[in-house]
């Protein structure tokens, strides 16, 4: 066989096996278009919401202008709290955070889309 016959054949097989790769990935695409999820209807929703009468430090220094300092000052107001009044919930709204020290109205104002009361 000549070289230039060998090439040929490399080049005819190189032309078919693109073009069944080609066809192969037109079926694989067109079986996703018709694809659903098993269960559709249901909405999954994340709360991302925090509930300063029971989260973490670590929780409450992600909020904007928080930190550490304040989460530990929120989580030690809280507990000095509960061994007054038992199991009272130290925050009832945003602005029971004021009675924390280091955090004002504007701090309040930033984070309260952030938290949750219950």
């Amino acid at each position: 066989m000549t070289e230039t016959g060998q090439h040929r054949i490399q080049s005819f097989a190189f032309v078919i096996s693109v073009g069944a790769a080609f066809v192969a990935s037109c079926i694989y695409v067109s079986n996703l278009a018709g694809y659903e999820p098993a269960e559709t209807g249901k909405e999954i929703r994340i709360d991302n919401r925090i509930n300063p009468n029971n989260a973490s430090v670590a929780s409450m220094a992600r909020l904007p202008g928080i930190g550490i300092a304040r989460a530990e000052a929120i989580v030690t107001y809280r507990n000095n709290f509960r061994g007054k009044n038992g199991e009272a919930q130290p925050f009832q709204g945003p602005d029971d955070l004021q009675k924390v020290n280091g955090i004002g109205p504007v701090t309040v104002q930033n984070i309260s889309e952030w938290l949750k009361f219950e």
